[in-house]
């Protein structure tokens, strides 16, 4: 089994997808992590600094990353239990190599992901 984790800034709401003005990237995040929710094959947790900060604190790997500057290296996403991207939010491209899912816009299909898991 694939386990997918994101660490995220401290946020106002556990999704960081509320006020007036929605982040594009938050938004296409949210939607394939509900849509990985689904998926046997694949655990997938994000974390936000505000709401989960213990979590953060247990992880030695997180507490060297975010030392110096927490907000040029948050978020940080990480693939069994390696870091592969820090500072900007996986794209869909990468969430698909990530977990072996294929993850298309949502305006090109009737979801967030295809991959023959009983995703879409």
């Amino acid at each position: 089994m694939k386990k997918l984790e994101l660490f995220e800034p401290a946020m106002c709401c556990a999704t960081g997808v509320c006020g007036p003005a929605v982040d594009q990237d938050l938004l296409m995040v949210t939607a394939a992590f509900d849509a990985l929710q689904g998926v046997a094959t694949v655990e997938a947790d994000r974390y936000n600094l505000s709401n989960n900060p213990d979590v953060f604190s247990e992880r030695a790997d997180i507490l060297a990353a975010i030392k110096d500057d927490a907000d040029a290296v948050l978020p940080i996403t990480v693939v069994d239990g390696q870091i592969v991207k820090t500072g900007t939010y996986p794209t869909l491209d990468e969430l698909s190599a990530y977990t072996g899912l294929v993850f298309v816009p949502a305006d090109q299909s009737n979801g967030g992901c295809c991959g023959g898991n009983g995703c879409c």
